[in-house]
């Protein structure tokens, strides 16, 4: 029986030079990718949410540039033990140079410890649906990749 609950996630998409930057995650006892960003606490905007997302996870301040998408239809989480609804809301962000983290060209060069965690920048042209985890993230490959057309 579904919760009635919200799963709220913020995130941040960084380009630079034709490249996005990706967080490689060992969460739930599985590898995956997305892009980086995270959960919406009680009392925080979104804005404020991936401010703090990307210092505590990439140690960086950011500028968002503007909003890209906010999920617009039923998407149930896949992954946690209760169901909920997912709710995604997606900016464009810059970050200034030089940048406060380090990155790897490496998919999950990371170890199968719950949390590790690394950055890896993939160019945008070789975006595809498969190279990431969740659905949502899938249906914004397809909407980055629409827009370079």
């Amino acid at each position: 029986m579904p919760e009635n609950k919200f799963n709220i996630r913020i995130y941040g998409l960084f380009t630079a030079d034709g490249s996005i930057l990706l967080t490689d995650e060992f969460r739930l006892g599985i590898y995956m990718t997305k892009f980086p960003g995270g959960a919406l606490e009680f009392g925080e905007g979104t804005i404020d949410c991936l401010k703090r997302e990307f210092m505590e996870e990439l140690n960086s301040e950011i500028s968002v540039i503007s909003h890209f998408y906010t999920t617009d239809f039923y998407q149930p989480t896949t992954l946690l033990p209760s169901h909920m609804q997912l709710f995604n809301v997606y900016y464009r962000v810059q970050i200034e140079k030089p940048y406060h983290f380090q990155s790897t060209e490496v998919k999950n060069d990371i170890p199968a410890i719950d949390g590790a965690q690394s950055f890896r920048w993939m160019k945008i042209y070789s975006l595809k649906e498969e190279d990431f985890t969740f659905p949502i993230d899938k249906f914004i490959v397809k909407k980055i990749k629409a827009e370079l057309k």
